[in-house]
C-alpha cells in the first residue's frame, strides 16, 4: 500500500479532483483513508434516490470514504451544517470546496479495480482483480 497525502483548494470539486487524480496515477485501484475540510455547497444523492440533492451553505466533512479507480470512484460522503445537522449520502460531482479538504489517500498496487455493468443491480459495480506480481 502506498499512502499519499492531498490537499484540494477552494473552489474544487472534490469529487472530480478525485477522479481526475486517481486517472493519473500509474495503479489501478486506491480508497480514500481519511477527510477533513469544508463546502460550499454538496450534490449528494440520497439513499434510494435516482437524482442529486443540492445542499448549499458552510458544510464541515465529517467522513468521506469509497473505492476509486481510473474508470470511476464510489465515494460517501457525512456532513454538518451550521446548526449541526448532519446528512449523507454518495458525492457527486458540483461538490465544491470551501476552505479546504485534506485528504490521505492509499493506493492499492496489487489490486486493479473498475467499474462494470451488474445486471443484478443496473449499476456500474467494483470488479476486484489481483494483479499479477511478475
Amino acid at each position: 500500500m502506498k499512502l499519499v497525502p492531498l490537499r484540494l483548494r477552494p473552489g474544487e470539486d472534490l469529487r472530480q479532483a478525485l477522479e481526475v487524480w486517481m486517472a493519473d496515477q500509474s495503479e489501478q485501484a486506491g480508497c480514500v483513508l481519511s477527510a477533513v475540510g469544508s463546502l460550499s455547497q454538496a450534490q449528494l444523492r440520497l439513499a434510494g434516490a435516482a437524482a442529486t440533492t443540492t445542499i448549499r451553505g458552510d458544510l464541515e466533512i465529517l467522513s468521506l470514504a469509497g473505492t476509486l479507480s481510473a474508470d470511476g470512484a464510489h465515494l460517501h460522503i457525512a456532513l454538518a451544517d451550521a446548526s449541526g445537522a448532519v446528512i449523507g449520502g454518495h458525492l457527486a460531482s458540483g461538490s465544491l470546496v470551501r476552505t479546504t479538504a485534506e485528504l490521505v489517500l492509499a493506493l492499492l498496487p496489487e489490486w486493479h479495480f473498475n467499474r462494470e455493468l451488474d445486471p443484478a443491480t443496473g449499476c456500474a459495480e467494483l470488479r476486484i482483480q489481483r494483479c499479477d506480481p511478475g
